[in-house]
């Protein structure tokens, strides 16, 4: 399985959550629009080099952001990073932070995630147009993140003077609305130290097409019930706009070594 094996990448791709539409410093080379057996991806897959090294970038949500969380077509966008030859991928994701340690601004690289989302095209192993299954396949996931790339990404972050959270368990919920402070405290219950809406079925997807992934996610906002206020979309664009600078400082370092 990929998520035993060490790096060894010719390509490396990056999804771009919210705040990272595109990737300052990237050289441009082309747009690929890629149609897939899954339907579109989000955007055209722009490749280039940044620092000299290629990439390729996808825009999670679409450029401009126009697609939520839950009609996101990961199984189109996957698929067509594979088909582009990146063998290794970073999921960029903006996160809600229950975990102490994970503030607004604070950059974190999870280590595990619980799956709370429903009704999503979830796997590549079921049937589609004029093709059916030959035999039925289950991936091992226990681990969820490659930990080669997360130590890479680790090793950025110190070379960068970053401040960056080195574990967590990503709750990856339904969206597009933000969660009750019940439902935060249930997954805090759960074991859980931050909440997302774009981490599954994106880590399992890649693992199916045995593809290294890692998620590199900014918390922009205390979950619900763990502040004294309701949440702002402006306090999430100011955590947006002092936390992004490090993940683009990360990024760039973890692609040139």
């Amino acid at each position: 399985m990929a998520h035993d094996t060490p790096v060894n990448t010719t390509l490396i791709g990056i999804i771009g959550g919210t705040g990272l539409t595109e990737l300052e410093g990237l050289e441009i080379t082309g747009e690929q629009v890629i149609e897939t057996p899954w339907g579109m991806p989000s955007a055209p897959l722009v490749s280039g080099k940044l620092g000299g090294v290629p990439v390729v970038f996808l825009a999670r949500h679409g450029n401009p952001h126009r697609y939520p969380p839950h009609q996101v077509n990961y199984r189109a966008n996957i698929w067509a990073l594979k088909h582009a030859g990146a063998t290794a991928i970073v999921g960029v994701n903006a996160v809600g932070g229950i975990h102490a340690a994970m503030g607004p601004a604070q950059i974190v690289i999870p280590d595990q995630l619980i799956d709370y989302t429903w009704g999503r095209g979830h796997t590549f192993f079921e049937s589609v147009v004029d093709a059916e299954l030959e035999h039925v396949t289950h991936i091992d996931f226990t681990h969820p993140y490659t930990e080669t790339l997360r130590s890479a990404l680790k090793a950025a972050a110190q070379d960068e003077r970053v401040s960056c959270v080195d574990f967590g368990v990503y709750a990856a919920t339904q969206g597009p609305r933000l969660e009750t402070a019940a439902e935060v405290a249930r997954m805090e219950r759960d074991g859980c130290h931050l909440i997302g809406m774009t981490g599954m079925p994106e880590a399992a997807l890649a693992a199916e097409l045995e593809i290294d992934y890692a998620c590199l996610a900014l918390v922009v906002n205390w979950a619900a019930g763990k502040s004294d206020h309701i949440i702002t979309m402006d306090e999430i664009q100011a955590a947006i706009d002092e936390g992004m600078s490090g993940v683009r400082a990360m990024l760039a370092r973890f692609i040139a070594s």
